[in-house]
This record gives structure tokens, C-alpha cells and sequence, in this order.
């Protein structure tokens, strides 16, 4: 089922780059955080998740004080998880699907969205793909919810993966991942919400996140009805009892669930790409 989401008011460059970096010695903008895109023109199509989902699909329906979710489960034991870049050319470029075409859909549990990028579709964050690092990690200070500090650091290798706090995985963590992404702000940090997220502020918008919990499992969720960032890092925290989360893009979450059929049409450009391992 299809489910058009309108997104206007704005530029077309602002719906490509969630936040510029401000010109040097200007402070950080908190005001922002969570700032909900305008929905009233630009027509974006993005596929809702259907009613039933497929009994062999790693994402299940949720729901959190009256805000349904899509909560799915990368497991070390099962899947492995990789980077991935969306195409920035091509008739489907900026898509999950544009990324999906040709590849071995039965090899996939599930494709999200994997964090902020620029007009030029890539990441303004670390990005590590296959072990080779293709941006650095960005401690500069801007505008808009990437740079809401902290923000953090989604990496892994061989199975074992977590979530750091960027200035902390800048201090203790020297060998490069095999994966690697930055984006922001954290929601859940050693178990606290982020201190300048409300529990339930008023900016409203569909949202995405990723959490590690103590059994060392990622959890992705993305919301099908726009919720405030309290409300998702609360999920996390109460629900979810994660101890660390960070926040993924805003403009676009995107989700493909193979097994479900899904397969949201949001522009993306950085991607998470969860693997069945064989």
C-alpha cells in the first residue's frame, strides 16, 4: 500500500542537505533539532509497510504510546551488516531501489537509511565502506540535527558492532571498522536521553534510529506517523532497553524489507545494508 507523503515549502536543495555548516565562529543552532519538514507541496512517494508482515522477514509492527513503528533486529549471529552508497545517477538514483537493481534480493534482510548527507548525495559524516574510510570523522560546528553534540558513531567488524559518541570513539578506537557511519544527535546515551532532547517536544516528523542492546543486536526502527524525538529515544530507552541509539536522517527515512515486499521511495543517499549471513 502506498502512502504519499508531501513534503514542500522548501527548496529542493534543503530537501538534499539537512544542515550546512555554519561560517566559521558563528555558535552552534540548537532550534533546529527535530525541526519537521513543511507538508503541504512537494509530492515525495514513500511505500507504507503492509499490514501483515512475511513470517521470515527480520521487522515486526510496534507501537509506542499511540505512534506505530516497524522495528527490525540484525542479530551477529545471523547477519552481518555493510555500508552502502545509493546512486547518484540513473533513473532510480537517490533511491533504495536504485541500489537494489541487480543484486541478490534472497542475500538481503533489510536495507535502511544510513544517516545525513549533502546535495551531492554523500555522507557529511564518517563513512567507512568495506574497510576503506571514504570520509572523516566531522567535529565541526553547524546547523540542524547532525551537529546537535553528541553525536555519534554506528561502526563494526566481524560481528560485533556498537554506538559511540563521536568524541569518544575519536579517543578509544584506533583499528578501522569494516563499517562505519556518523550522524546525529545520539538519542540514548549509557542509558540517559540525549540532554537536550524533551520527552515529548512538538516537532513532529517520520524518524528512523539505530540502538545496540547489552546482547550486542542492533535494532532499526522507523516510524510509520510522524513522533517527536522524545518519544522515539524513549522507545529505545523503556521499550527497547537499550543503553546507546543514535538518530538517523530525517528527511527520508527509508526501509526495504524483502521479505515484507516493502520498498520505500524516500531520497537517501548513505544506506545500512543488513545481510542474511549463508
Amino acid at each position: 500500500m502506498r502512502a504519499r507523503i508531501a513534503l514542500a515549502g522548501i527548496a529542493p536543495a534543503l530537501l538534499l542537505c539537512a544542515c550546512e555548516a555554519q561560517p566559521e565562529g558563528e555558535p552552534v543552532v540548537r532550534t533546529e533539532l527535530g525541526e519537521a519538514v513543511p507538508v503541504d507541496a512537494v509530492e515525495e512517494i514513500v511505500e507504507s509497510a503492509p499490514t501483515d508482515m512475511t513470517a521470515g522477514s527480520a521487522c515486526t509492527p510496534a507501537a509506542f504510546e499511540g505512534v506505530t513503528l516497524t522495528h527490525c533486529v540484525a542479530d551477529p549471529e545471523s547477519h552481518r551488516i555493510a555500508t552502502g552508497l545509493a546512486p547518484k545517477s540513473g533513473e532510480k538514483f537517490g533511491t533504495i531501489e536504485g541500489w537494489a537493481a541487480g543484486r541478490n534480493e534472497g542475500a538481503i534482510a533489510f536495507v535502511m537509511n544510513g544517516g545525513t548527507f549533502g546535495d551531492d548525495l554523500k555522507p557529511i559524516g564518517y563513512f567507512v565502506q568495506d574497510s576503506e574510510r571514504l570520509v572523516e570523522l566531522n567535529r565541526g560546528d553547524g546547523s540542524g540535527n547532525f551537529f546537535l553534540r553528541p553525536n555519534g558513531v554506528f561502526f563494526g567488524s566481524e560481528g560485533s558492532w556498537r554506538i559511540l559518541d563521536s568524541e569518544t570513539f575519536l579517543r578509544t578506537v584506533g583499528d578501522r571498522p569494516q563499517f562505519g557511519m556518523q550522524s546525529g544527535p545520539m538519542l540514548v546515551i549509557g542509558g540517559e536521553l540525549h540532554p537536550e532532547i524533551q520527552d515529548d517536544g512538538p516537532s513532529k516528523a517520520i524518524r528512523a534510529g539505530v540502538g545496540m542492546d547489552a546482547q550486542g543486536r542492533a535494532h532499526f526502527v522507523i516510524s510509520q506517523e510522524p513522533l517527536s524525538f522524545g518519544k522515539l529515544a524513549r522507545f529505545y530507552r523503556d521499550s527497547l532497553k537499550v543503553a546507546d541509539a543514535l538518530y538517523l536522517d530525517a528527511r527520508s527515512p527509508s526501509l526495504w524489507d524483502p521479505a515484507s515486499g516493502r520498498m520505500d521511495g524516500g531520497r537517501v543517499g548513505p544506506l545500512l545494508v543488513v545481510e542474511k549471513k549463508q
